[in-house]
């Protein structure tokens, strides 16, 4: 029998996109639900899955993850079958590592610092240069589209076209067409909408419990 794989889960959250994923990927799942508002996920239990009281984090088997990027990379690897992940000697391996890399060591820092409103970094030190050009790097490979490899669909777009959905509903990036249409795309996807539904109904019941 396979491993046992538990998405450690809070409706409305970053965790939100690995269930998207795990719906695309067609994998058998259990969920482990808490209710962040009431502060399940800093309670002890949860704590030794990850200390930081975050989500997403995953357990398959014996072997806990954590950290988005790991979590997308691991989940596509483990179902080859989907095709959301292009395998080693694949061209587009190394871009796809690439763009992965990117959202955790460069676009996520960058956004959260001009959110702050942090002074900017002397570019030459800091880890993703300056927020222009992060941003307008995204911006041009988002305009080679329809996704982030061009016409391959992977699990990158499920990361980064969840990712812009909560960021342009708060005003966190702006709503520029490219990235508008790509939103778009991904969202509409069966399995976009299926984990949408079912995170809705996780936090009714959540918001009666």
């Amino acid at each position: 029998m396979a491993p046992q794989l538990t998405l450690y889960h809070c409706p409305h959250s970053r965790s939100t996109g690995v269930l998207t994923l795990l719906e695309e990927l067609h994998a058998p799942y259990d969920l482990h639900v808490m209710n962040m508002k009431k502060g399940e996920n800093r309670e002890p239990a949860y704590l030794a899955v990850n200390p930081m009281g975050k989500v997403p984090a995953i357990r398959h088997g014996d072997a806990i993850v954590t950290e988005q990027v790991a979590i997308y990379l691991y989940l596509a690897d483990l179902f080859p079958e989907a095709k959301l992940a292009p395998p080693l000697g694949d061209p587009l391996r190394g871009p796809y590592l690439r763009w992965m890399a990117f959202y955790g060591s460069c676009f996520e820092p960058a956004i959260v610092d001009q959110w702050m409103k942090n002074p900017p970094a002397d570019k030459t030190a800091c880890h993703y240069g300056d927020f222009d050009t992060m941003f307008n790097t995204l911006v041009e490979q988002l305009g080679k589209g329809p996704y982030l490899l061009g016409e391959q669909f992977s699990a990158l777009d499920i990361l980064w076209g969840t990712a812009f959905g909560w960021m342009m509903m708060f005003g966190l990036v702006p709503k520029l067409p490219v990235i508008e249409q790509y939103v778009q795309r991904v969202s509409n996807r069966p399995a976009a909408v299926a984990a949408r539904e079912k995170d809705a109904a996780l936090a009714a019941e959540q918001a009666i419990a």
